[in-house]
């Protein structure tokens, strides 16, 4: 079992987009494949739902949560709740992850949520912020898996100039002071980059402070 103290000590340094901090290829190969032994353990008790808007449209991705509080999406809104829409409550965020937030974010409080997001071809997350917590000087943390995704680093307001970078599998993002709040979403996942997950598509883990 991996913690904090397992991870190696000549990790790549971070380069800083917009106040984005990109660590590329954190994750070993080996990592990566024991984390996803855990999500399956957490989809088998948390099964992937595909949610919809407030208005009604059906999202492109499908997801789930561990940790004492998941996210959810319906017609009521946008929202953390501490129970899966089957009534369960939400497995535990296994160790595996933890470690990476421990090590990524030193200082940090311990997170509370831990969001899993499956993004098949199609799938694309529209620019947005992260504005459902509610204590905005806590980072939130990002671990790729499997597929490239396409990601988009906004500005603070919505419009203006943005960048893209491709996060590849093992990678680790990590937005954290006034990026905590910039808008950013995923706009293209390339097939066949990954050999990680059998049937292919990208796993998006992010790990949140919520209170």
């Amino acid at each position: 079992m991996m913690d904090s103290s397992d991870l190696p000590k000549n990790r790549h340094l971070a380069v800083t987009i917009r106040g984005f901090e990109h660590y590329s290829g954190w994750l070993t190969a080996g990592e990566q494949y024991a984390m996803v032994a855990d999500l399956r353990k957490i989809v088998a008790q948390a099964p992937l739902m595909s949610p919809v808007t407030a208005s009604g449209k059906p999202m492109s991705v499908r997801m789930t949560s561990a940790g004492s509080l998941g996210w959810v999406s319906d017609r009521s809104g946008y929202r953390y709740s501490p129970r899966h829409p089957s009534g369960m409550g939400w497995p535990a965020i296994p160790r595996s992850i933890l470690a990476v937030w421990e090590a990524v974010a030193p200082g940090a409080r311990a997170p509370e949520s831990c969001l899993v997001n499956f993004y098949g071809p199609e799938a694309k997350m529209g620019m947005h912020q992260d504005r459902d917590e509610t204590d905005f000087t806590q980072p939130v943390v990002s671990i790729s898996l499997g597929d490239d995704g396409r990601f988009r680093i906004g500005n603070a307001t919505r419009g203006g100039a943005t960048e893209t970078l491709w996060l590849r599998s093992g990678d680790v993002m990590v937005m954290g002071g006034a990026a905590r709040l910039y808008y950013h979403g995923v706009d293209r996942i390339a097939p066949d980059t990954s050999l990680l997950l059998p049937k292919g598509g990208r796993i998006n883990i992010t790990l949140r402070v919520v209170t």
